[in-house]
């Protein structure tokens, strides 16, 4: 995937968020900004090609607070926001690469 293409759809304002996403982000308190400021000073950190429906990939930014943001976006016809989470650090080293299960 090409973050300078999901880049592009952001600052156009011509992408979706997912049903899902607008429900887990309500509850985990992330704002359609945190989202935007995050994808775009962010970075794709795991690509998933095979993926259904479409190919995805997760991107790692920083919310408006500076907080880590994992934000799981989809490349289908348009953009398309799947996910927001705020990385649990005993999951990830630096929020950038899952730690080994024990």
């Amino acid at each position: 995937m090409d973050i300078a293409a999901i880049r592009k759809a952001i600052k156009k304002n011509d992408y979706e968020i997912s049903f899902h996403a607008v429900q887990k982000t309500l509850v985990r308190e992330i704002w359609k900004e945190d989202i935007e400021s995050a994808i775009l000073n962010g970075k794709i950190i795991e690509e998933y090609p095979d993926d259904t429906p479409y190919p995805s990939c997760l991107i790692l930014g920083y919310t408006m607070k500076n907080e880590p943001l994992h934000i799981v976006v989809a490349y289908a016809l348009k953009i398309r926001v799947i996910t927001a989470y705020l990385p649990n650090e005993n999951k990830w080293i630096e929020y950038k690469k899952r730690r080994k299960a024990k």
